[in-house]
């Protein structure tokens, strides 16, 4: 893959070339080849470092977005399930930076440009070189394209950590007990099946709910067990 097919998956064209080369090029290979550089201009590190913060900027303000009942303590927790490794190896693929990722001899034997560390720290290098080449107002839709999809495909996940976190948080504060879910009964044909789930403090039912999966119906129930214990977000 060409530079310049890169920066069309990105959907963001360099006026810099060097920024977007320099956020390629892994410390092993600046330390076989640049050693005469200027460190900040060896490798893609000192990017990496920029990246992480911007990724968590923008990204903040997209679970404010999307998420208005959160408070702070989820919105921290919806943010770290999605900026984490794995995911960033994955857009990194996505966006196939390790096709031209620049790395050492040591690294290119060990199957370096597979790495979900290195394939990450590239991509936050990456973004950070999209926002001192074009700035704010260039880098925050190149972030939002990647992540929204994500959060389409993980809504439905992040829902049912939200209130099912938010549930045990307030029983664990005030009765040091941790609710469980228990399914009652499934009805309908295999293709639209129905459940019914009921979330209990010990041997007390706090609420049922139906859904047309066993997390949907928990998440509900969580739900209606907050606003009955006079707790609604």
């Amino acid at each position: 893959m060409t530079l310049e097919k890169l920066q069309k998956r990105l959907g963001y064209v360099f006026g810099d070339r060097m920024l977007l080369v320099q956020s390629l090029t892994h410390r092993s290979f600046g330390h076989e080849y640049y050693q005469d550089r200027p460190v900040a201009h060896r490798d893609n590190e000192r990017l990496e470092f920029l990246g992480d913060s911007i990724l968590d900027l923008i990204l903040s303000d997209i679970l404010l977005e999307s998420f208005p009942c959160a408070n702070e303590g989820q919105l921290s927790k919806m943010r770290a399930a999605i900026v984490n490794e794995k995911t960033l190896a994955q857009i990194a693929l996505g966006l196939e930076l390790h096709v031209v990722i620049k790395l050492g001899k040591g690294e290119i034997r060990t199957g370096g440009e597979k790495k979900p560390s290195i394939l990450s720290s590239t991509f936050e290098a990456v973004i950070a070189a999209v926002y001192l080449d074009g700035g704010f107002a260039s880098v925050y839709p190149v972030i939002r394209s990647l992540f929204v999809p994500l959060f389409s495909e993980r809504r439905e996940m992040l829902c049912f950590y939200d209130y099912k976190t938010q549930l045990q948080e307030i029983m664990q504060a005030q009765w040091k007990i941790t609710p469980t879910y228990h399914l009652r009964e499934s009805s309908g044909p295999d293709h639209a099946k129905t459940f019914e789930v009921e979330v209990r403090m010990k041997d007390k039912v706090l609420a049922t709910a139906e859904g047309q999966s066993k997390k949907d119906a928990a998440q509900k129930a969580a739900e209606l067990a907050i606003t009955l214990l006079g707790a609604s977000c």
